[in-house]
């Protein structure tokens, strides 16, 4: 069973969403994003682990985590160390590949800003006769070195892509891979130092409270209005969307609790202001519980991130809502924890009509996850932690834009019997969003990075049509 789209009841609903949605005329037809090239991740580890050595040895695994062959001869790696000195040289060698070390190649280059920690790097690369890699593939072992062309000794210690302790293969963002010349995987040495290109929106949510003026200004709203989704007479409660800085980062807290009664249960709920979001990449750093953080457990409480437009007249093709949805204990005939994405196409308010698709993980999901999805000409993909978690056909791309939201509410309260208070938070690190660019989740990571090293909490260049 499939709970009813998150409008559900919102047709009927007052206050400011609908005066918004109502503001908002139809937005173009769909047009085709522009498809960043496949998603790579490089594992790493060193055979020679001293602080200094007559060689560096970087030994490489590269894994295509994308859903489509990639040529290697397009593939670029690149491991960022210091030099001794200006005026060291470095020679590269292979000393064995499975790809055969003869499709190997490796070269140096110096970097436009250099770092404490690096102002080269060696590039490898493939020929043709590498072949392609396949989807879920890796290379397996790249196993090469590098050393000073006159045999001293070489300090590696204080090189940004050296990691001392890896005696065994893991992923190893320090070093980046490249496909056509779009980085895909790893950031460089000290991110990027311009903000990223083209039309996004960015929030940190560095806010000092949900009564704080900035969040307004800057194209959000907290929902206080009643309707559905969720319990009946439930109140959606802007109190509920809390501000706070943890460790050094800013994070946004959604609270949702009961007694046991509708009266008793508060539901809360962010979104956007402006409906202009649709073909691109939508992005969130989201972290789900399993366990109220006051009362006893059991509730069927949802915690989620989605694109949503209005359904303008029942069973209308123009509706479009794209959902990561969380229930940890359950619901809508689910008996324990299930993760959903969910593509919906259209639906009818009255009869319980719907129209859409989904992809379950029926396993615990408590915790911090990096989720993605991207919409183009062709398909809506949902990534968690930077795999491919579902792809949904193009009979559910959007016909007009959305409103970017994230809230948390109880299907009903038929989880738990208890009448003592209870409450469940999910938190929210940040939210992206880049208009008709279809990035990979290395790519999310990457643009993120850029955002922060710049000191950006908010930007926000995104146009409706």
């Amino acid at each position: 069973m499939r709970r009813p789209p998150h409008t559900r009841l919102r047709s009927v609903a007052a206050g400011a969403l609908a005066t918004a949605l109502a503001a908002v005329g139809l937005a173009a037809l769909p047009t085709a994003a522009q498809a960043a090239t496949g998603g790579l991740t490089v594992q790493y580890r060193t055979s020679s682990s001293g602080a200094s050595a007559s060689q560096t040895a970087p030994w490489f695994k590269v894994r295509n985590t994308g859903t489509a062959a990639v040529p290697l001869s397009e593939v670029k790696l690149r491991y960022y160390f210091k030099a001794d000195s200006a005026t060291t040289a470095y020679r590269f060698a292979c000393d064995w590949a499975v790809k055969g070390c003869s499709n190997v190649t490796g070269s140096f280059g110096t970097l436009a800003n250099p770092t404490a920690t690096a102002d080269r790097y060696l590039e490898v690369g493939f020929t043709a006769g590498a072949g392609s890699l396949a989807a879920g593939a890796d290379t397996g072992d790249l196993q090469l070195r590098f050393h000073r062309t006159d045999w001293q000794q070489l300090v590696q210690s204080d090189d940004h892509s050296f990691g001392a302790g890896q005696s065994a293969y893991a992923d190893w963002p320090k070093v980046t891979a490249r496909v056509s010349g779009t980085t895909v995987w790893g950031t460089e040495p000290g991110g990027s130092t311009e903000p990223p290109p083209g039309q996004a929106l960015f929030d940190d949510f560095a806010y000092t409270s949900g009564s704080d003026p900035k969040l307004g200004a800057n194209g959000w709203q907290l929902r206080s209005w009643g309707g559905g989704p969720g319990v009946y007479g439930a109140t959606w409660s802007p109190k509920n969307v809390t501000f706070s800085q943890e460790a050094g980062s800013s994070l946004m807290t959604l609270k949702a609790g009961t007694a046991g009664t509708a009266a008793s249960t508060e539901h809360a709920e962010i979104s956007t202001t402006s409906m202009k979001f649709k073909n691109g990449t939508y992005a969130a750093r989201v972290k789900f519980t399993d366990a109220p953080v006051q009362g006893p457990d059991g509730d069927h409480v949802v915690q989620t991130f989605f694109a949503i437009n209005d359904l303008k007249s029942p069973m209308a093709d123009d509706y479009a809502e794209y959902d990561f949805e969380y229930l940890p204990n359950g619901g809508w005939g689910e008996t324990s924890n299930a993760f959903f994405a969910t593509s919906w196409e259209t639906y009818h308010p009255t009869t319980g009509q719907l129209v859409n698709t989904h992809t379950v993980a029926r396993s615990s999901h408590d915790g911090w996850h990096d989720l993605v999805f991207t919409i183009d000409g062709n398909d809506i993909r949902y990534y968690l932690d930077g795999r491919l978690f579902g792809t949904h056909g193009a009979g559910f791309l959007p016909e007009r834009a959305m409103l970017i939201s994230f809230n948390q509410w109880f299907t009903d309260l038929a989880g738990q019997t208890s009448t003592a208070p209870r409450s469940y938070e999910q938190q929210v690190d940040y939210v992206l969003h880049v208009k008709d660019q279809v990035l990979t989740p290395a790519q999310v990571a990457s643009k993120v990075d850029a955002y922060r090293a710049t000191g950006t909490a908010f930007s926000d260049t995104v146009t409706a049509g």
